[in-house]
């Protein structure tokens, strides 16, 4: 279990000063027409539908285009992919899409069931039903059960994909929404179980907004008792309007213990629990309880809860009480009746290792983690008398691969992994079920033709002399002379990983065509731990940006590619990214590909639910910090008279985490200096860009003309929309 706002920060500082590298600010104008910040204005909406006219016209009058549509759609709507597991109440539950279910829908079986081929599954939530009878456009985004028996579920359904949700009561074993059961209307919001008949909520109780922070999630936690109106509600806790959010959680593990906590996040990287003591009071009497704060580290996640025990793990050195220092990357074990004296250390990765994901079962906590960006997972059990060695064993699963946890029971030691690679196929393995351990008990067929090809790992050089790892999909046997079309992507922030996965849209719009595959490690993400972040973050950044470079650079000095076949694709915190490279190095690509990104780094604090980030990239209220946005802010540095590479920008009017305008104004910047582009932007989707196989499909085709045309034999001349 993650707390969902907060993921990850390192207490290692690095060098500190801005880079040689950063650029002064620009005294460009960046002028853009007021209206488009207004995201579903008229005016906005009519130069939206102008941009995606020319940009469809452009690329859907390719032959190819077809094509790519079709192979797009097929892989999207393919009855080969692994139907993904969660266990919910003694049963194997899956949301599943196809061609006759768009929206989708929520079924079950049994584990029984789920082990053989052809499964028996059982619709218990058709969307597309749902929209069509009341006459909404719902995206499924999630339930949240009762524990443990997980009978009554929160639907969460959202408005075209945005993160505001809609809760409603579902009853697992009927089949239906529960009469009269609980209702949370849209709003961002996260709810804790307290039991049957309570919830507690936080979310934007008045509509006006507030009750919501600066980046638009809740800080006042209410009691939400069954049957009673929701301004009723009576207050729990509090946290301020300049925190990112504050939500309520419940734990609860296999032994029947449940802990109530209240998480605050001051900032995305920083958290604060509490546990609600008094919790029977609280909740069935007048009183709000009383919040015992934990005497923790800010900068942890939460796991979960075994044993009575929590699960935690460190994005910061930690000395608890009398004892000796716990590295930063450590996942630890603490009574919290007296979290800082009573800790254990569970694992504490080595020097090429990182920690990845954490779940918990019934007996043991399951992880995962990396050794030098390879994929690996363990199971820890803890002792059978205080004081023992927690027992470790390490799971015989493929190399060059990303190992992530599917879901763990709290009722059993069970737990599904998934194992997939660029070129291997998602294979499922289900561990603690049976005497055996770990069994595969499935794996997709190949998507593409794979047999030709092969994956390597490389290193470049940053400017800095640090050393960045990148994967490469390539033929084997390939020549390097220059001439193989390379698509480079990365992400580089927030602690996320980049790992190996297997995408058929890549397989068969791109490595099918002949083209290259490079994957960037960069700073900013949790490949080697949290120090790998930290050196990245604020006015470190530009080093993320530099690492991307250098990537670019060895794929080019070591013949792999050229200039005219080299593009870059990333998407959000990857589409800034990609901003940057083109305006920073214009010249090192020919084709940028940028996804619901963030480009105007001078205002995004107020735009959507930017002002959360600023732990990652700074603030302008922040004197050095403005001064480094300055340097690098995408939009800011697009000059009249530099030939950029023509991007294609993607993204979508229902993004309420990033938002449209960040992209509209990038367009109309490069727009206003004569320098050509294509601009595509859903209507729906939300941050995710798209909802379902088509709209996935049309997009991924724009994309392989764009990329077909600017880095295939055809693509050297600079194509014109």
């Amino acid at each position: 279990m993650r707390v969902p706002h907060v993921l990850t920060l390192a207490a290692l500082a690095l060098l500190a000063g801005l880079p040689a590298t950063a650029r002064a600010a620009t005294s460009e104008s960046a002028d853009v027409p007021d209206y488009l910040s207004e995201v579903h204005g008229a005016k906005a909406i009519d130069w939206v539908t102008a941009q995606n006219r020319k940009t469809f016209e452009a690329l859907q009058s390719d032959p190819r285009y077809a094509g790519f549509y079709a192979d797009a759609l097929a892989v999207g709507q393919s009855h080969d992919r692994l139907a993904k597991p969660r266990f919910l109440g003694n049963q194997i539950w899956n949301f599943w899409q196809d061609e006759h279910h768009p929206r989708g829908i929520w079924r079950q079986t049994t584990l029984a069931s789920y082990r053989q081929e052809l499964t028996g599954w059982v619709t218990k939530l058709d969307i597309d039903a749902l929209a069509k009878q009341e006459h909404e456009n719902w995206v499924f985004q999630g339930v949240n059960c009762l524990e443990p028996r997980e009978r009554f579920c929160l639907v969460s359904l959202s408005a075209g994909g945005e993160d505001a949700d809609t809760l409603r009561e579902y009853d697992t074993h009927a089949g239906l929404f529960v009469l009269n059961g609980f209702v949370l209307p849209r709003s961002k919001q996260s709810v804790a179980w307290v039991d049957r008949d309570t919830l507690l909520a936080a979310r934007d109780w008045d509509g006006t907004g507030a009750t919501l922070t600066a980046s638009g999630y809740p800080f006042v936690i209410r009691r939400v008792v069954r049957g009673q109106p929701l301004d009723q509600a009576v207050e729990i806790a509090r946290g301020e309007k300049s925190d990112v959010s504050v939500e309520p959680l419940m734990l609860t593990d296999g032994d029947g213990n449940h802990l109530l906590l209240i998480h605050r996040a001051p900032t995305f990287f920083t958290s604060y629990f509490a546990i609600v003591d008094g919790m029977d009071n609280a909740f069935h009497g007048s009183g709000a309880g009383h919040l015992h704060w934990l005497t923790l580290p800010e900068h942890i996640e939460m796991e979960g809860m075994l044993h009575g025990r929590l699960i935690l793990s460190l994005n910061e050195s930690w000395t608890p009480a009398g004892s000796q220092m716990v590295p930063s990357g450590s996942l630890v074990s603490v009574d919290p009746a007296a979290p800082d004296r009573s800790v254990e250390v569970l694992y504490t990765p080595g020097k090429t290792e990182a920690l990845d994901e954490v779940s918990v079962t019934k007996n043991t906590v399951v992880v995962t983690y990396f050794d030098n960006v390879r994929g690996r997972a363990m199971v820890l059990r803890a002792p059978a008398v205080p004081g023992g060695t927690w027992s470790r064993v390490v799971l015989p699963l493929p190399d060059m691969s990303t190992v992530h946890i599917a879901n763990a029971d709290l009722n059993t030691d069970a737990a599904f992994l998934t194992v997939e690679g660029y070129i291997d196929p998602p294979q499922l393995w289900l561990i603690g079920a049976s005497p055996a351990g770990a069994e595969k008990i499935r794996q997709m067929p190949a998507q593409f033709d794979a047999s030709a090809l092969t994956v390597e790992q490389l290193w470049a050089t940053s400017s800095d002399g640090t050393r960045i790892p990148y994967f490469l999909v390539r033929p084997k046997g390939m020549i390097a002379d220059g001439a193989h079309p390379t698509l480079l992507t990365a992400y580089g922030g927030f602690q996320a990983s980049y790992t190996p996965a297997y995408t058929p849209e890549t397989g068969r719009l791109w490595l099918k065509q002949g083209g290259l595959y490079a994957v960037a490690n960069i700073r900013g993400g949790g490949e080697f731990g949290p120090a790998w972040h930290e050196a990245g973050r604020k006015t470190h950044r530009q080093r993320i940006y530099d690492d991307f470079a250098a990537v670019g650079r060895d794929l080019v000095s070591r013949r792999i590619t050229s200039v005219p076949h080299l593009g870059i694709r990333g998407r959000s915190n990857g589409g800034l990214l990609m901003g940057v490279e083109l305006t920073e190095h214009p010249d090192l690509w020919n084709a940028v590909v940028i996804g619901v990104p963030l480009l105007d780094m001078l205002h995004y604090e107020t735009m959507a639910a930017g002002a959360s980030w600023a732990d990652e990239y700074g603030s302008v209220s922040n004197p050095p910090e403005r001064r480094f946005l300055e340097s690098t802010s995408p939009l800011q540095h697009l000059k009249a008279g530099v030939h950029y590479p023509t991007p294609f920008i993607f993204t979508s009017t229902t993004d309420d985490r990033v938002g449209p305008v960040h992209a509209r104004r990038f367009a109309a910047r490069l727009e206003e200096i004569g320098s050509p582009f294509y601009y595509y932007e859903d209507m729906e989707g939300g941050h995710s860009g798209t909802v379902n196989a088509p709209e996935v499909a049309h997009e991924r085709a724009l994309e392989a003309v764009y990329l077909s045309r600017r880095l295939g034999s055809s693509g050297l001349a600079d194509s014109k929309p």
